[in-house]
C-alpha cells in the first residue's frame, strides 16, 4: 500500500549558469510530495491501526528535517561565491548551502536523502520511502 502527503514552503535560489531568467535571484512556492509504502498496520489499540503511517507523523518528520530548514531560506550553491558573499553580509539571514546547484532535481534528491533515514519500519510493516516529488511551480516537478 502507498500513501502520499504534500507540504508547501517558500524559498529563494538561483541557477548561476542558467541560460535564461533562472540565473537571477528569485523564489518559488515549492510543494513537496512524499510517498511511502508499507503494509497496513493491524494492531488493535494502536493509534496507527489501519494505516501505513499516520499522515500527521509523516508531515511532522518532513517539516522538522526539510521544510522548516528550507522554508523562507535562500538555497545557494556552495560554489556561487558572489551570492554567498552577499548573503553572508546580511545579518541573521537564513541561508542553506547546497553541494550541488539547487535545481528542483537536486533539491528533490537531497530531500530524499534526508528523509530516507527518517522514515523507519517502527511497527514491522515494511515502511519504505518510495518517492519524493518537488514542485517548483504548479506545473513543473
Amino acid at each position: 500500500m502507498q500513501i502520499t502527503t504534500r507540504l508547501e514552503f517558500d524559498a529563494g535560489h538561483r541557477i548561476p549558469s542558467h541560460k535564461s531568467q533562472c540565473r537571477n535571484l528569485h523564489g518559488h512556492r515549492y510543494a513537496l510530495e512524499i510517498t511511502l509504502s508499507g503494509n497496513i498496520i493491524v494492531q488493535d489499540g494502536l493509534s496507527d491501526n489501519g494505516m501505513v503511517m499516520d499522515f500527521s507523523d509523516v508531515k511532522a518528520i518532513a517539516k522538522r528535517t526539510v521544510v522548516d530548514v528550507w522554508d523562507h531560506a535562500f538555497l545557494v550553491y556552495e560554489k556561487d561565491a558572489v551570492v554567498l558573499e552577499f548573503l553572508r553580509s546580511l545579518p541573521d539571514h537564513k541561508t542553506v548551502i547546497f553541494k550541488a546547484v539547487p535545481t528542483a532535481e537536486n533539491m528533490a534528491a537531497e530531500a530524499f536523502r534526508i528523509l530516507q533515514a527518517e522514515y523507519t519500519d517502527t511497527y514491522g510493516n515494511s515502511l519504505k520511502l518510495e518517492r519524493v516529488r518537488l514542485y517548483e511551480t504548479p506545473n513543473s516537478c
